[in-house]
């Protein structure tokens, strides 16, 4: 009787797996639901299998979501959409995506990475940082649902509609997509293939995932045998001009990049998190801290990346580039906003959540310089290093074909 409530949600799973069972008896034989994928680090949802239809257990809005094979006899006579459980027809055959959250809506890299832009018919704002998809919409082949009385009606006909808002209204066909509800890069990667299980593309997600693990795991070993006496230590730090305040990160998964970039964090060091530049004693504790710093990675949000530079940093932390800081001397001051769109869109988002590997080796390149990389997402404003502006013009393929992952030069 003590161990109930621990098992209450796998009671109601096998039921529910019970009950479709029940209802797709008699379906056709010939139907298969594709490969079977294994959710290996993500922690926030779960995939299990029947005959003509998959489960998602998500963790992030609670819910059962039913995926049903269009093949089956189930498709056409059952129907979920209550407080646990919702269903959907798969592979969609259309589907609309809500780009306009904070900080960046549903990352479109993840169904770029599967070829699934061919059937994004809908998204909720064009503040996406996808050279293809900005290319569709400037085609027409992608419409924008504007905020009002008429959008749930027109989002109503869709498949499905992903959303990262779990705090907005939902409808029956709203899916939560949410691979920052993770700790750490990798299970944050991983969430590629819930989209696969919608879409019956289990196969190319494991494949894509496989890739960008492996890589991110070769990288990590690579920088662990870099021969250095001390690890850098590295400083995730963000600036509110509002109130004047500078923040060191706890984010776990930027801390987890730098600890497999062969770095320290700066925060097992210290226990003050944020400091008020206008107060003396906060001013001067700051910058003891950052005399201790080898490698600063500047947060603060701006709404024109090109003309925040190292004198903007500097100026912020109150102090002059005669300054004695290692960060300095080491010309190692970064910020994520490599490539961005109209100033505020960043693909540090979108690109760098789908693939983490790539950020692990900008940081790595960070700590360790070759020279000889070319960073994805940071630039390092301590050398001048400027934006990329991201525009429709920069989709050179077909868009409706699945994007291969970049795979850095590991050895």
């Amino acid at each position: 009787m003590s161990s109930w409530p621990c098992s209450w949600p796998l009671v109601l799973l096998l039921v529910l797996l019970c009950m479709v069972a029940r209802e797709s008896n008699g379906a056709s034989t010939n139907v298969k639901v594709g490969s079977i994928s294994k959710v290996e680090d993500a922690v926030n949802f779960h995939i299990y299998y029947g005959q003509t239809f998959k489960v998602i257990k998500n963790a992030v809005d609670g819910k059962s979501y039913l995926l049903i094979q269009n093949t089956s006899r189930m498709a056409v006579r059952t129907k979920y959409c209550t407080s646990r459980i919702k269903s959907y027809v798969i592979p969609l055959i259309n589907y609309s995506v809500d780009t306009q959250s904070s900080p960046g809506g549903v990352p479109v890299s993840f169904f770029e990475l599967l070829g699934l832009l061919g059937t994004l018919k809908g998204i909720t704002s064009d503040a996406v940082a996808s050279p293809c998809l900005l290319k569709l919409f400037e085609a027409g082949k992608v419409v924008k649902l504007e905020k009002g009385e008429q959008q749930e009606q027109l989002l109503s006909q869709f498949a499905a509609h992903f959303i990262s808002d779990t705090d907005q209204p939902q409808t029956c066909n709203f899916a939560n997509f949410f691979p920052l509800s993770e700790g750490t890069p990798l299970q944050r990667a991983e969430w590629i293939k819930f989209l696969g299980a919608f879409t019956n593309l289990e196969t190319k997600a494991n494949q894509v995932y496989g890739a960008v693990k492996a890589s991110y795991t070769c990288l990590s070993q690579m920088a662990a045998n870099k021969t250095k006496s001390f690890k850098p230590i590295v400083a995730w730090i963000e600036y509110d001009k509002n109130g004047g305040v500078w923040c060191f990160t706890k984010d776990p998964h930027k801390l987890k990049f730098v600890e497999d970039a062969g770095g320290e964090n700066i925060d097992k060091s210290i226990n003050k998190v944020s400091y008020n530049v206008s107060d003396p004693d906060d001013l001067e504790a700051l910058h003891a801290i950052l005399c201790t710093v080898d490698a600063v990675i500047d947060e603060t949000p701006s709404s024109d990346p090109q003309s925040y530079t190292q004198t903007t940093f500097l100026e912020n932390i109150n102090v002059d580039d005669n300054s004695c800081f290692a960060f300095l001397s080491n010309q190692s001051i970064w910020r994520y906003d490599k490539r961005v769109r109209n100033g505020t869109i960043l693909d540090w988002y979108d690109g760098a959540i789908s693939q983490p590997n790539l950020v692990l080796a900008d940081i790595i390149e960070a700590l360790f310089p070759t020279g000889n990389y070319t960073t994805s997402y940071l630039r390092n404003i301590a050398k001048g290093e400027g934006v990329i502006n991201i525009n429709p013009d920069m989709c050179d393929r077909d868009a409706s074909l699945p994007l291969d992952p970049t795979i850095p030069a590991c050895g």
